[in-house]
């Protein structure tokens, strides 16, 4: 049995993401597995060691995962030669300097979203990385969600038809902290450590919008701070400096119109915590996290406006689901493989660097529009 070990510096590990997703669901699992099989005598099997400033934290994680290496020091871990691949997890603000460091230590770079907080930034990275020679990836687990890759599957056999129009709805109640633990990192919250839904979420809807429905061209997009007081993980009450909620339209560049509201301060009456509602001229659909449910025009009831009397149509009656045809993975995990092949067989990798820079710029863009109250169109980035 051939083994293709890839040491991967995984710092920003003990945050949320970074431990849920990425550590014990992606490369603990992976290794759990056994590695990732390329044939029948020969696998990919990561290293990882891992990085952050807990060191209870860490060692907390090591018992859990059965992963026993771990530092506090960054630029040390980097510096090491058995360690391939930087991955950062840490928060958006730290992430900038953190990638330069490993890519100009000839490191692979994979990095949570979004890459930066300025497009400037993130092309910067692209730039780095590309001269440097390095392979490259951003986090864009969305599009291996069970709900959206049947979404893919239904466009791929024509079920809609002409697309006409996506509708996504995002979100849930996050509480503020003084009598419930807030169930999202305080940093979310405050403008100043890089949180806020636009620059959040905006750069998840692009990679969906492109690389399911088609390449957005313009955004026109409200924010707001609804709730303007939170309390942190220690108790403390702060001012609320980001934006808790946005509102945006898009335009893409096939005529399909897409709106996502996206917040932290609704109560879910929905089917999940994100659904996406396809309108096109043979049919729609509705998808969740992992369930899609379908109504071809064939089943579509003829509803006519009549507030006098009490509705005499089920609508949800004339959807069916669409059955479990295969089997899906965890969303981060599946990616998580895919750029492993990527880094030891050189196998395509398309969501790189230019593409986070992409979310990065939609969601720049955003802010741009709600600052105007106008329509801002997206220049095209490097090719």
């Amino acid at each position: 049995m051939t083994e293709h070990r890839v040491g991967i510096i995984m710092n920003g590990v003990t945050g949320r993401m970074g431990t849920n997703q990425h550590l014990i669901r992606s490369i603990a699992a992976i290794i759990k597995q056994g590695g990732i099989k390329i044939t029948e005598g020969e696998t990919i099997m990561p290293d990882p060691i891992l990085v952050g400033r807990n060191p209870a934290k860490l060692t907390k994680l090591a018992e859990l995962t059965g992963v026993a290496t771990w530092t506090t020091n960054v630029d040390e871990a980097i510096a090491d030669k058995a360690y391939t691949v930087y991955f950062d997890a840490q928060t958006t603000d730290r992430r900038v300097d953190a990638v330069k460091k490993a890519i100009a230590a000839g490191k692979h770079i994979y990095c949570e979203k979004p890459t930066a907080t300025n497009v400037s930034e993130a092309l910067e990275l692209y730039a780095l990385a590309s001269a440097a020679g390095v392979k490259n990836g951003v986090v864009q687990d969305k599009l291996w969600l069970p709900g959206l890759m049947k979404l893919k599957e239904l466009i791929h056999r024509g079920f809609f038809g002409e697309i006409l129009s996506v509708r996504g709805d995002f979100g849930y109640w996050v509480f503020e902290g003084d009598t419930i633990p807030l169930q999202r990192p305080s940093w979310n919250y405050r403008k100043q450590d890089g949180g806020g839904m636009i620059i959040d979420m905006l750069c998840h809807w692009r990679y969906v919008l492109d690389n399911i429905f088609g390449e957005v061209k313009s955004v026109s997009c409200l924010g707001a701070t609804h709730i303007p007081q939170r309390w942190d993980e220690q108790g403390t009450p702060f001012d609320a400096t980001a934006d808790d909620a946005a509102y945006a339209t898009f335009e893409l560049k096939n005529g399909i119109i897409a709106q996502f509201n996206s917040s932290w301060v609704t109560r879910v009456r929905r089917d999940d915590l994100l659904t996406l509602h396809v309108d096109g001229s043979k049919g729609s659909a509705v998808a969740g996290l992992r369930d899609c449910c379908i109504q071809p025009y064939s089943a579509t009831p003829r509803a006519v406006w009549n507030p006098d009397v009490p509705q005499p149509i089920d609508f949800k009656e004339g959807w069916s689901l669409v059955p479990e045809q295969r089997s899906y993975d965890n969303a981060f995990k599946a990616q998580w493989e895919l750029f492993l092949r990527h880094v030891v067989l050189d196998e395509p990798f398309p969501w790189s660097l230019l593409v986070g820079a992409k979310g990065v710029q939609l969601a720049e863009k955003g802010i741009e529009s709600w600052q105007k109250r106008a329509w801002v169109e997206l220049e095209t980035l490097l090719s």
